[in-house]
């Protein structure tokens, strides 16, 4: 397995909670080893109207994986005719994840979105384990990123607060990792629903 390491992908994903809602956000490099295969992957999928998630890994783990769980929670809603929660989304994404443990999806993901509950925030390994946070960093830059979130985070940021603070700590990891770079998408999830935009850290 220590030889196959240089070729997993790296990536700096971040989320948190903000006063409105959650925000997620992932830089768009893809680079094998020394390779950058790409610029401009996205690594942050909306699932629901009202929940999205962030990954780091293999993109094509990521895709597969939030095109599962799109595919379940809409089955939830037309079966139960009710939205499902983030908990839940989170719970069923960690299901699949674990179903697959022997061969398992190689990606980190942080779920997120607004609900009835509020906003929440979820953390997700390769084996299904689901923890709630406040704010979270998955991929090779997580320590970096980590650093500025846990410096700088508090309860009831605003919207442009958070969008600041995920720039500062994706861009703080940038400087630093070499397997993360490239512009940045955002994807602010509220109860209006999801606003996706992508932002070039200077």
């Amino acid at each position: 397995m220590s030889q196959m390491l240089p070729y997993i992908p790296g990536a700096t994903t971040v989320g948190l909670v903000y006063r409105d809602g959650v925000l997620l956000a992932s830089e768009r490099r893809v680079s094998y080893g020394y390779f950058v295969m790409s610029k401009s992957a996205r690594k942050v999928f909306k699932i629901t109207d009202f929940i999205g998630a962030a990954c780091a890994g293999l993109v094509s783990d990521m895709q597969v994986l939030a095109k599962e769980a799109a595919a379940y929670a809409n089955i939830y809603t037309y079966e139960k005719d009710r939205p499902i929660s983030v908990r839940a989304t989170a719970k069923l994404m960690g299901n699949l994840l674990f179903q697959r443990r022997l061969i398992p999806y190689i990606t980190q993901t942080i779920v997120g979105g607004i609900d009835d509950d509020g906003p929440s925030l979820y953390v997700l390994d390769l084996l299904g384990s689901v923890i709630p946070d406040k704010y979270a960093s998955v991929g090779s830059g997580t320590e970096i990123a980590m650093g500025v979130l846990e410096d700088e985070y508090k309860e009831n940021l605003s919207l442009e607060e958070a969008k600041e603070l995920v720039k500062r700590a994706v861009k703080a990891a940038l400087a630093r990792d070499a397997a993360s770079g490239g512009s940045v998408d955002l994807l602010a999830i509220t109860k209006t629903g999801t606003k996706e935009e992508t932002v070039t850290l200077t």
